[in-house]
């Protein structure tokens, strides 16, 4: 089977949300790779600029009005190997974490709202704060959707332990303590990068609020996945209806007499009871019953 019809069944796979985000952060980065390599051989490294300033978030708002879509194609675009390798190691450990207890439609949202939040705040900073009025900036990179996930996964399960090397068994909530400091330590505004880490900044923030929202039972992904469903309605083919008679009406029975159903919803209450649990014990502490709600909840979200 071929790369392209691999990358198709990707997209057609449902609850996939996490190979997806990974599959399209990689062509972008290729497309440049491949393409601007050449390009830079035969003296039109311009071109490559061209693209990635029309791909990438400003930091003026005036600039912003004439190209409002980077506010979204900026956390999908990276320049540098190891600037995309750690985006997409990250994306892939915690984003895995999230993918289970919660769902792919909500590990999608966290992603675009960590990638929002990141941006603006990168705006806000660059427009209020002295340090940073003077100067102007591009933004690029997945860092503030991906932090907003390893917060999100820390505040969720604090002491689900990952194995580093060279180091050994360490608590995500300390993994995920240490890149915020980090990237508080480099927003300076001497810092080279400084623009780069306040949007990491704003993207651990929704990552925290997200949760601690979740918890109370109140989702802010649904206004992010109301418009991604408008737009994926949009390009869904819709099936030809096909008229048939029949003289039987009713249900058709199984082998043991019964109707086939399916399992009920479990209620937000007893979900937010589980993930408190999760929280506080581990997921190794719910009971079979517990683990297999959660299960639906995530299938049915």
């Amino acid at each position: 089977m071929s790369i392209t019809n691999d990358i198709k069944n990707a997209f057609r796979q449902p609850n996939n949300t996490l190979k997806q985000l990974i599959i399209i952060n990689v062509l972008v980065f290729l497309v440049f790779l491949i393409i601007g390599t050449p390009l830079s051989w035969m003296g039109y490294g311009w071109i490559e600029k061209w693209a990635l300033y029309y791909l990438s978030l400003p930091s003026q708002p005036i600039e912003l009005l004439t190209k409002p879509w980077t506010l979204i194609t900026y956390f999908f675009t990276h320049e540098g190997f190891f600037h995309i390798l750690f985006n997409m190691l990250n994306l892939y450990w915690f984003g895995m974490m999230l993918n289970e207890y919660l769902g792919s439609r909500r590990l999608l949202s966290l992603y675009v709202l960590g990638g929002l939040a990141g941006g603006l705040l990168f705006i806000l900073m660059y427009n209020l704060l002295p340090g940073f009025t003077m100067r102007s900036g591009q933004l690029i990179g997945a860092s503030a959707s991906v932090l907003a996930i390893v917060v999100a996964a820390a505040t969720l399960l604090p002491n689900f332990t990952f194995n580093l090397i060279l180091i050994g068994p360490v608590k995500i909530k300390y993994i995920a303590l240490a890149l915020v400091l980090m990237s508080w330590a480099f927003a300076h505004e001497s810092s080279g990068n400084a623009g780069g880490n306040i949007a990491h900044l704003g993207g651990a923030l929704i990552g925290w609020i997200f949760i601690k929202q979740l918890q109370r039972g109140s989702d802010m992904g649904r206004p992010i996945l109301a418009v991604t469903d408008f737009f994926t309605n949009l390009f869904k083919r819709k099936p030809k209806l096909r008229v048939t008679h029949s003289s039987f009406t009713g249900a058709k029975p199984q082998a043991n007499g019964s109707r086939s159903s399916k399992p009920a919803r479990p209620d937000q209450n007893e979900i937010d009871r589980i993930l408190d649990k999760i929280s506080s014990s581990g997921y190794e502490s719910l009971s079979k019953e517990e683990k297999q709600k959660l299960f639906q909840a995530s299938q049915k979200d």
